[in-house]
């Protein structure tokens, strides 16, 4: 049996050796199996091995996407209005459903967050600090565990207080259990309180950190986005969301070049003095200063159902001009938003986003001292130069549409709360005065308006992605910069100016 194997293999082994001799010759004479590069190619190379042709980057890609399921938070009014009480279970409705990242970096006008918390990066938030901020504040609100708590101290002018809070609460509904525990004091007055100078040099004290709508360089106070984001119902003004879909379905019923050629202000006057002096501008039998100034009777209005006070209406001339009142005015976001030139008065204060704005770009200084020539000169330099002035107001207009959007104005809030409470030195808590403060304990009771646009601007659930991509803050040379161009570009339009008014002088 042994031999017969010994016999077999003796057999089997050359014809083995023929066929694997016969396999190598034909390789052999196939190179490119074995070659997978020539000696003329680099070893490591570029090439994907995916060879698969790519599409043209502006084919649509028709793969079908995941969609998101929208997670809705309910609003029980009943089981408020029987119990009296804020629901219990709202904070346990996914409150991880923002697992998905962002697709966007915040504005460039998100930098000065770091600025305005710049006072406290090195000593921090103390207890004793925000008790001095106690001074002026209209409240105090504590977010603990994602629930907001509150005490008043003394009622706001009309429903300031009430729709800052509003929007607050749609903060915490938007992006639920994100924000860390804190306690801010709030200020709904318009002028600016934490004077600099009080809290500088090697002896300055902490400052009290105030929030409020506006600042001003010479004071501390945190800004924050103003009530009229959420609505203004004194002066039936929509909920910013809905607003802006308006105003920019305005822009489009008259076109820029068909619009009257003057520049166009409707407001109060009776507010401040420079504004009472803007009203010297207007056309007259003696004199035209290219403007059509008009007061604005909001006791009328109301009375008239305010049939003319649509701002989406408004955008009817080539120009508008934003002027401040006893402080910054809450317009000017509206008469940006216009695709007309914005006039803009020289400003004492800024709001929260429009130190992002650029002269020349975004909008056309006017001298605060000068006002009537300024404007003049402004509107005969636009109805000159009508691309060059077109331009500007597109560039307001898409600013206002793209950066001002609601999500960032709620991411906006998100990065200051947020970066504000890391700053806190002590562990936030409740006292005794302070209520839970739930959107059934605000919209249930509501009424009219009020009731109408809390429902309008409410948040229905958690955001289906984290908020925007902070950017980082500015370094002192950069910042120095931008605000050495912004005033170069001023002085050049005053510039300008003077010269045009020398040749008229010249002419007459």
């Amino acid at each position: 049996m042994k031999s017969l194997s010994r016999f077999t293999a003796v057999l089997v082994l050359p014809v083995v050796l023929i066929v694997g001799a016969l396999v190598y010759a034909r390789f052999l004479e196939t190179p490119e199996v074995f070659s997978v590069v020539s000696s003329n190619e680099p070893i490591l190379t570029n090439k994907a091995y995916d060879e698969t042709p790519k599409k043209p980057l502006n084919q649509i890609d028709e793969t079908p996407k995941k969609t998101l399921n929208q997670i809705e938070i309910p609003l029980n009014c009943s089981g408020h209005n029987l119990t009296g009480t804020c629901p219990t279970n709202n904070n346990q409705i996914l409150t991880n459903n923002q697992d998905h990242s962002s697709t966007s970096t915040c504005p460039d006008y998100f930098r000065w967050i770091h600025e305005d918390l710049r006072p406290w990066a090195h000593t921090g938030v103390t207890k004793e600090a925000i008790e001095k901020a106690q001074k002026t504040a209209n409240f105090k609100l504590v977010i603990l565990k994602g629930k907001a708590y509150l005490e008043t101290y003394e009622k706001a002018f009309q429903t300031r207080d009430t729709f800052t809070l509003w929007g607050i609460l749609q903060l915490l509904r938007k992006y639920p259990g994100k924000l860390p525990d804190l306690e801010l004091m709030f200020d709904c007055v318009d002028w600016p309180v934490v004077p600099s100078d009080e809290y500088s040099g090697p002896n300055g004290v902490d400052p009290p950190p105030l929030f409020r709508y506006c600042g001003n360089d010479a004071t501390l106070d945190i800004v924050f986005p103003d009530w009229s984001f959420w609505g203004w119902p004194e002066t039936n003004v929509k909920p910013w969301e809905i607003l802006l879909g308006e105003l920019n379905e305005g822009n489009k019923r008259i076109p820029w070049m068909k619009r009257e050629p003057y520049a166009y202000w409707k407001g109060n006057p009776s507010v401040a003095e420079t504004r009472q002096d803007l009203m010297k501008c207007n056309v007259s039998e003696k004199q035209e200063w290219n403007a059509r100034l008009y007061d604005q009777d909001w006791g009328r209005e109301a009375q008239q159902g305010y049939k003319k006070s649509d701002l989406a209406g408004q955008c009817t001339h080539r120009y508008k001009v934003y002027i401040e009142g006893s402080a910054w005015s809450v317009s000017e976001k509206y008469i940006l938003a216009c695709d007309s030139p914005t006039l803009l008065v020289k400003p004492h204060y800024y709001d929260f986003f429009t130190r992002g704005l650029i002269p020349v770009h975004h909008y056309w200084p006017i001298k605060e001292d000068d006002k009537c020539k300024s404007i003049k000169f402004a509107v005969d330099w636009g109805n000159s130069h009508k691309t060059k002035a077109h331009d500007i107001g597109k560039a307001a207009s898409n600013f206002i549409q793209e950066e001002l959007k609601m999500d960032y104005v709620y991411d906006y809030m998100f990065h200051l709360l947020n970066s504000y409470a890391k700053l806190f030195r002590y562990k936030p808590s409740i006292s005794d005065k302070a209520v839970e403060l739930c959107v059934e304990s605000m919209v249930c009771k509501a009424e009219g308006n009020e009731k109408k646009f809390m429902m309008e601007s409410l948040v229905k659930g958690p955001s289906n992605t984290n908020p925007c991509t902070m950017p980082p803050p500015y370094d002192p040379p950069s910042l120095h910069a931008q605000i050495r161009r912004k005033q170069g570009s001023i002085q050049r339009v005053e510039f300008w100016e003077t010269s045009y008014w020398k040749k008229q002088n010249t002419k007459s």
